[in-house]
C-alpha cells in the first residue's frame, strides 16, 4: 500500500513540508509506503486545453506531470499540500494538478485523497476547499481529521510550534490509513462500484 505526497511549496524546509513529514511518520508506523515529491519550485506550465491527452493518454507537455502520473496510477492515496498565496494554492501546484488530473486516463475511483494547507494566518479554508475539488470530481474519498487540515506558520520552521496543527496532521494520517485499508478490503470483497455512462447536460437556449 502506498501514499503519494505532493509538496506544493517552492521551499524544501517549508511549513508545508513539516505538515507532510508529520503525516509521513504515521504512515510509516502504519506500514504504508510513502513518497514525497517537491512540486512548487518546478517549471510547470498550465493546461492549454488542446485535448491532445485524449489521444495520447498523457499530457502533450512531457515534463514532471507525466512522470508523476505513473506514480499516481500505482498509489492508493494522494496527499496534496500547499502554502497559501492570496487565499489560494501555489500557482505552480494548481497548473500541475490541472494537467495531472485532466490528462490521466486511469480510473481514480476509491483512491483516497487528502488536502493540507499552510499559512501565516488566513486563507487556509479557501485553499483546503480548492484542493479537495480535485478529489471529489474524480470519485476519490476525502480523508478528514479532527479539524480542517491546516498548520500555521510564516517563517520557515514555525509550523513545528503549532501543536494543534501537528496533531491534526497525525489524526489525518491515521484516518487516511484506516480508510485506505478498509477500501482495500472492500474492493477484495465487493469490487468497485458499478458506473453509469456519464451524462453531460447541455441546455438549449
Amino acid at each position: 500500500m502506498k501514499v503519494l505526497m505532493i509538496n506544493g511549496s517552492p521551499r524544501k524546509n517549508s511549513n508545508t513540508g513539516i505538515a507532510l513529514a508529520e503525516m509521513e511518520r504515521i504512515f510509516v508506523e502504519e506500514k504504508i509506503e510513502t513518497e514525497i515529491l517537491q512540486i512548487g519550485g518546478q517549471e510547470i506550465r498550465g493546461c492549454i486545453a488542446c485535448g491532445s491527452c485524449a489521444e495520447k493518454g498523457c499530457c502533450i507537455f512531457d515534463d514532471m506531470v507525466n512522470e508523476v502520473a505513473v506514480k499516481f496510477a500505482e498509489a492508493d492515496g494522494l496527499v496534496i499540500g500547499s502554502p497559501v498565496y492570496y487565499a489560494s494554492a501555489n500557482g505552480t501546484l494548481v497548473s500541475f494538478l490541472n494537467r495531472l488530473f485532466y490528462s490521466t486516463p486511469f480510473d481514480k475511483t476509491m483512491k483516497v485523497g487528502a488536502a493540507v494547507a499552510a499559512a501565516r494566518r488566513g486563507g487556509l479554508s479557501a485553499t483546503f476547499d480548492e484542493l479537495n475539488k480535485y478529489f471529489t470530481i474524480s470519485g476519490m474519498p476525502v480523508a478528514s481529521s479532527q479539524y480542517w487540515n491546516s498548520v500555521h506558520g510564516r517563517l520557515a520552521g514555525e509550523a513545528a510550534q503549532d501543536g494543534e496543527g501537528l496533531q491534526t496532521m497525525r489524526t489525518l494520517a491515521k484516518n487516511m490509513a484506516f480508510l485506505m485499508k478498509s477500501i482495500a478490503l472492500g474492493k477484495e470483497a465487493y469490487g468497485l462500484p458499478e458506473k453509469e455512462i456519464r451524462i453531460s447536460t447541455h441546455f438549449v437556449r
